[in-house]
């Protein structure tokens, strides 16, 4: 009797090893972190492009960004004087939603920002925004850069030809004029109009399987001149 007690007793510790013996489940440990996403892209105030700031202190504003998880957020603020902000004038932090920064008077400027939270998770850039600060007893202003309308940039497009169109605007509002450069140098050197009014130009005669690029320069008849960015396409 004894003997089969103990083969009762021995097949029960095995059946319990087996099935875990109510110690739990060893895979188990604490929930994982949930997964932090970026907070939105924040929104700018001011300047909005084309603003005239009278007082080189220029406050930058702009609306707060959302973070799901709630984490702290500071904003990276960037002011360049090149569109595609090769170099930086001011590379800026803010834990709130302004900041001041002193520019140099009578130029033209674009400016970013982006948010980034606690954690590390950084929001896209915002848009490229362009103004001018006021210079010293000036009596004309440069006009803006010319912002490009078609073709697309790095677009590719059917046929010889394709018309090349811009806009661009001056806050002394004087009558501007443009000269046209197109060729397939990476810096165009090729004037294909000059003096123009208006503000788109027809391309024609061009090669297959090419890669174009062009640029505008428009001035205001008072002596200012400005040199727009280089813009690109091909051609199927």
């Amino acid at each position: 009797m004894k003997k089969t007690y103990l083969y009762l007793v021995i097949l029960l510790s095995v059946f319990l090893s087996c099935s875990g013996g109510g110690d739990g489940d060893p895979g188990s440990g604490p929930d994982p972190e949930p997964v932090n996403t970026a907070p939105t892209v924040p929104v700018q105030i001011y300047p909005l492009s084309n603003t005239l700031c009278i007082d080189n202190n220029v406050v930058f504003q702009w609306n707060a960004s959302a973070d799901t998880e709630g984490n702290p957020i500071t904003y990276k603020v960037e002011v360049s004087e090149s569109s595609n902000f090769s170099t930086l004038s001011h590379d800026l932090s803010s834990s709130s939603t302004s900041r001041v920064i002193i520019l140099e008077k009578g130029k033209s400027y674009y400016w970013r920002l982006k948010a980034r939270d606690s954690k590390g998770a950084e929001s896209a850039y915002s848009s490229a925004l362009q103004f001018l600060t006021e210079g010293n007893g000036v009596s004309n202003h440069l006009p803006f850069a010319p912002e490009l309308v078609s073709p697309a940039l790095n677009s590719e497009i059917d046929g010889s030809s394709t018309t090349l169109s811009w806009t661009a605007s001056d806050v002394d509002n004087d009558t501007l004029s443009y000269d046209v450069y197109l060729d397939t140098n990476s810096s165009p050197t090729t004037k294909v109009s000059e003096g123009q009014s208006g503000t788109s130009f027809e391309a024609t005669g061009l090669t297959a399987a090419s890669t174009y690029y062009f640029k505008v320069i428009v001035k205001d008849g008072n002596g200012g001149v400005t040199i727009g960015q280089v813009w690109s396409f091909t051609t199927k």
